[in-house]
């Protein structure tokens, strides 16, 4: 899952950056508004997390600028002022949820949560499922048939991209972005190197791999047993 984070306030912002990393989501973090509002037009996110007081432009100017350009990812306006007036103008713009500064991390990440249930990008349990795997957000697991599997943070997250994009190909380009994210500064063959880990864990012993590669391109997760084999 994206995130995209405008908040000017440095030390915060890279706090916020860290909390939602370790909870296994793919972050954006710029600290004005002209910059939020570009990457919240011209590329694809499942939540913004969206500050009111922002330097070059507001966060209710950006939030105003994406509904009448159609932009309907939810947002969550994170602000320092608690008045009726504030919260109502807030949701009218067009936040989907409101969160006052200062604010305890347990309570941002279940907004988020409840966001991410409210646009279908996690079920009602929290899960999703593909063929034999079953990859669990709310206890951070992932099993096959039943049996549990240790992954990385990293390893849950590119299998969470897979189970998402089954049947898909995927670019390593596509995958650097989703997992890494854009600013991320890696080595060339990170993509490659997760892969190689992340079948290991998941492919059942003498059976072809469930993540096959598509030579010049990237890759393709197969999740029933009758197409991956």
């Amino acid at each position: 899952m994206r995130i995209l984070l405008v908040e000017d306030e440095a030390r915060l912002a890279s706090a916020l950056k860290q909390l939602l990393k370790e909870n296994q989501y793919a972050v954006d973090a710029v600290h004005d508004g002209e910059s939020g509002y570009d990457l919240a037009l011209t590329d694809s996110y499942d939540i913004v997390i969206l500050d009111i007081m922002l330097p070059k432009m507001s966060g209710i100017d950006i939030l105003r600028g994406m509904r009448e350009n159609g932009v309907q990812t939810p947002v969550l306006l994170l602000t320092a002022k608690d008045t009726v007036e504030d919260r109502v103008t807030g949701l009218d713009a067009g936040a989907d949820d409101y969160l006052v500064k200062p604010f305890d991390n347990k309570e941002l990440l279940a907004r988020v949560r409840a966001l991410s249930r409210r646009t279908g990008q996690f079920s009602g349990s929290d899960a999703i499922e593909a063929g034999p795997f079953r990859l669990d957000f709310s206890t951070r697991t992932v099993t096959r048939n039943g049996e549990a599997l240790a992954l990385t943070a990293k390893e849950f997250q590119l299998l969470e991209l897979f189970m998402r994009n089954q049947n898909k190909v995927l670019s390593k380009e596509i995958i650097l972005d989703r997992v890494w994210g854009p600013d991320a500064d890696v080595i060339g063959n990170a993509v490659e190197n997760y892969v190689h880990f992340l079948r290991k864990k998941i492919d059942e012993p003498g059976s072809a791999s469930y993540i096959a590669t598509v030579r010049g391109v990237g890759y393709l997760f197969q999740p029933d047993p009758s197409d991956a084999r």
